[in-house]
């Protein structure tokens, strides 16, 4: 087995291609939290404007699908960031083979690991934001509750 260098343009290649798909990933978790937000804002503008209080709750839909779609991509991120870390430990032991590169899937057996997907579900970037998200749909849901309700 040939030892790769890592000045080696296919070594660097290989370690840009990682960089890129992890950056994607990132892009994508950020744009998925910036969509949620305005289409959020959208339809609870749209439904404040009707003045009714049951309709809010079509906000929750957007919110639960975003977080879905956060968490999985920030899951993948975590999986790539796994497989360009596999493959610089690889490097640096003198293990890494030409078939170790351009090697653009996310480790494990399955696609995506349960384990990231449940360790990005609870990280800090998706879950207070999201929850968020839901306390305001409360609140403007009791705001809009109470302004239709007469006081007693």
């Amino acid at each position: 087995m040939e030892k790769l260098d890592y000045n080696s343009p296919s070594v660097q290649s290989s370690l840009t291609i990682l960089q890129d798909v992890i950056t994607r990933m990132a892009g994508n978790s950020a744009s998925a939290k910036t969509w949620c937000v305005a289409l959020v804002s959208a339809i609870l503008v749209l439904l404040a404007d009707r003045g009714s209080p049951a309709l809010v709750w079509m906000a929750l839909a957007p919110i639960l699908l975003f977080c879905m779609l956060d968490t999985y991509y920030l899951a993948l991120e975590k999986d790539f960031r796994d497989r360009y870390n596999e493959l610089v430990r690889k490097l640096h032991a003198g293990e890494a083979a030409l078939h170790d590169l351009f090697v653009v899937l996310p480790p494990g057996e399955s696609p995506l690991t349960l384990r990231n997907t449940s360790r990005a579900f609870k990280s800090f970037s998706v879950w207070p934001f999201y929850t968020i998200q839901v306390v305001i749909l409360l609140a403007v849901w009791f705001l809009l509750f109470s302004a239709i309700t007469p006081p007693a």
